[in-house]
């Protein structure tokens, strides 16, 4: 396909469409949207895509009609300011840090054209990535590019998920390759076994962050070798140790040889801990024993755990990790068995080389997600810390949070720009500022309300009319994507990754109370549902067939819908739209959760456990929490958790909704939203939590690197 030429007046519109900046800015996404509303939506808001589609009549008419022009040229400033600013809140506040933090994680969300995430860690991640631009904080991500992304998810008549990998067409994506000082691309070659596989680097803007994302797909190296970064999550053990000593290893010289040299170093997740040994490798080079070169390592290392499920930490066996790590041993001498030592954990199933035993013995400061998940995290890896009280050891909790210019909606913002005052996106930390939330008026509150239920509801048609189109899938299964959902109908959101312990199929615990709910003539509820199950997650797979099966069974007459291959995207119509967002895990496995949060912001008030962030979340007024104090294994909890959950719908949920006045406003209910966003916006935001990252372990760290 041959681009058409961009008209010298709008020349920056690829630079504009290539930062991915204008996915939290509403004058810069406003600029692709006026230049071609229909293929802006036909390419799922991808502007590098757009922008080779794009007739050349449209870009002309764009470059000389007013109105296009004065938005372009308002985007244009705002980028370079966003880019450029030297009164940031970095700077003010720490103007003496030395150098950049360096952010490694195995995954980032940033936007569904860049599908390089699975689920709540790369949202975490990119939400991090985003705020940090956002508050001039000199960061660098470094990550992985996946030729082939993570899974495209169908399910099948039977109801099983099925997995389809579609490899990313660069020229279509927000990067481009990655130079050094030179000008010449950015290749490294990392140590794997006894052999070396090159590695290419590409690059993604985000405003003032860059991310650098490592790349084993070229000619050079041998097959095996070029599959190692194609998919997320992919492949077996030996598969993924080597993955990680790329993004450890590899992540360390990438930026080395870019120019970089950070005065922090974030491990997000134990994948990216072989950073360490890259690090104390250089060290040793320069002449430090390896005991002097840990010490430095731990004094500039912070490290982050987000979960309590053990298998969400990595563990390989020694004689893996040993023969894919030959060609390190020999400039670490006698202190291999040293390093082998920082990652050796016994679960009780053996003894293995685990990497997020080595993040935590490895780093100065390590922190949990949430102040439950502090106190689990604490308990759980006692044995790291054998002699330290349990209360003592040292784990801190940073609670998670979630970008609010990234999910907020635009008529929320609308609302806020009119009654919470100008100055509310620069201070949405600030709980004084949410409480001007209570001078929208109910009308205006509610009719936003509607406003994003009815664009929730057109989106699930047309999507599944599209399959229809498409797929001739059969009337069933058209009624499963959710064409007989009532727009006026109580509507529950439950959309994460399917495994066992965040059960899925909870709701469905007592079919025939929960069918008197669903199917009550008058005040009618349903029940939207998304999400991937790990591809070898078998028991996921299962959870998500049986809600499935709900969803195409005539008994639930339509009030269960799945809407399948869950993504950024989707998710935004569903946190948006929504009316009550669900959350059940198998409590304390919830580290944090942060869908409720991008909820809560938009007035969907959360009804859930009070497991992660909502143990601190709940104040009351703000939600309802699934809290019965029950006790007995684990049929005995599911049983008393969903009996709390149908009697919290029953007396609480449904009468708030539909009780109304006679305008037909459910005031009780918008007093719900209201504090639903006043309580969770400032406490639970990206910005809250990314300055409590830089105050409590970027700074602290980046000092410590100073004294050495």
């Amino acid at each position: 396909m041959t681009s058409p030429i961009i008209p010298e007046r709008i020349a920056r519109l690829p630079e504009l469409a290539g930062d991915l900046w204008w996915t939290w800015n509403t004058q810069a996404r406003d600029v692709f949207r006026q230049l071609d509303y229909p293929l802006w939506r036909q390419t799922a808001h991808n502007p590098v895509l757009m922008l080779r589609q794009v007739s050349q009549e449209m870009l002309i008419l764009a470059g000389n009609e007013a109105r296009f022009l004065s938005t372009y040229d308002a985007a244009i400033d705002a980028l370079d300011a966003a880019r450029t600013a030297k009164d940031t809140w970095w700077r003010r506040r720490y103007p003496d840090v030395p150098g950049p933090v360096a952010y490694f994680s195995a995954e980032f969300a940033l936007h569904q054209s860049l599908p390089i995430y699975a689920g709540g860690l790369g949202v975490l991640a990119g939400d991090h990535c985003k705020e940090a631009s956002d508050l001039g904080i000199p960061l660098i991500g470094v990550g992985f590019m996946y030729p082939q992304g993570y899974f495209h998810q169908m399910v099948s008549p039977e109801g099983w998920q099925q997995e389809s990998y579609e490899r990313l067409n660069w020229t279509d994506a927000p990067v481009e390759p990655a130079v050094t000082a030179d000008g010449t691309p950015c290749v490294i070659a990392v140590p794997l076994g006894n052999r070396s596989v090159l590695v290419t680097v590409w690059r993604v803007r985000l405003g003032r962050v860059q991310l650098y994302l490592l790349d084993t797909d070229l000619e050079e190296n041998a097959p095996w070798d070029r599959e190692l970064s194609a998919r997320l999550y992919g492949g077996d053990r030996e598969i993924r140790v080597q993955q990680e000593i790329i993004l450890g290893v590899g992540g360390v010289q990438a930026l080395k040889a870019l120019g970089f040299a950070p005065a922090v170093w974030h491990l997000n997740e134990g994948h990216a801990a072989f950073v360490v040994l890259q690090r104390i490798r250089d060290m040793i080079e320069t002449g430090q024993s390896f005991e002097s070169a840990l010490q430095e390592v731990r004094r500039t290392t912070v490290f982050t755990t987000h979960t309590p499920v053990p298998a969400g930490h990595d563990a390989f066996p020694f004689t893996l990790v040993e023969t894919h790590l030959a060609g390190a041993w020999g400039s670490l001498g006698d202190a291999r068995d040293a390093f082998l030592a920082l990652g050796h954990y016994d679960n009780g199933s053996g003894s293995m080389f685990n990497m997020t035993a080595l993040a935590l013995r490895a780093a100065g400061s390590t922190n949990a997600v949430s102040q439950l998940h502090g106190r689990v995290t604490r308990e759980m890896w006692g044995p790291i810390w054998p002699e330290v009280a349990e209360d003592q050891r040292p784990v801190r909790a940073i609670t998670n949070g979630v970008h609010v210019p990234t999910w907020l909606s635009w008529e929320m913002a609308q609302l806020f720009d009119k009654y919470v005052g100008p100055d509310w996106r620069e201070r949405h930390d600030e709980p004084t500022v949410w409480a001007r939330v209570m001078h929208i008026p109910d009308e205006e509150l509610w009719a936003a309300r509607r406003a994003l239920r009815e664009f929730l509801f057109a989106f699930i048609r047309e999507r599944a009319r599209q399959r229809w189109k498409e797929e001739r899938v059969s009337a069933a299964r058209v009624v499963a994507a959710g064409t007989l959902l009532n727009p006026n109908a109580l509507t529950l959101g439950f959309a994460r990754r399917f495994t066992g312990y965040k059960r899925p199929e909870l709701i469905f615990h007592n079919p025939e109370r929960l069918l008197g709910i669903l199917n009550a003539s008058r005040r009618p509820v349903q029940i939207v549902f998304a999400g991937k199950a790990h591809p070898a997650d078998e028991t996921g797979k299962h959870h998500l067939q049986q809600v499935y099966r709900r969803a195409i069974d005539p008994t639930f007459a339509g009030r269960v819908a799945f809407v399948d291959d869950y993504d950024l995207h989707v998710a935004h119509f569903l946190v948006q739209g929504c009316d009550v967002w669900l959350n059940n895990p198998r409590k304390p496995l919830e580290a944090s959760g942060t869908s409720g949060m991008k909820a809560s912001i938009n007035g969907v008030p959360h009804l859930s456990i009070g497991d992660g962030w909502w143990a601190e979340g709940y104040t009351g007024d703000n939600g309802w929490l699934i809290d019965p104090k029950s006790s007995g294994d684990q049929d005995a909890i599911d049983a008393a958790d969903a009996d709390a959950m149908y009697t919290l719908l029953e007396r609480d949920v449904v009468p708030a909704f539909y009780d109304r006045d006679s305008h037909d406003i459910p005031r009780a209910w918008l007093s719900i939203v209201r504090q639903a966003i006043i309580s969770v916006t400032p406490r639970f935001s990206a910005r809250r939590m990314v300055k409590e990252y830089a105050d409590t372990l970027y700074r602290p760290a980046a000092a410590r690197a100073t004294t050495v």
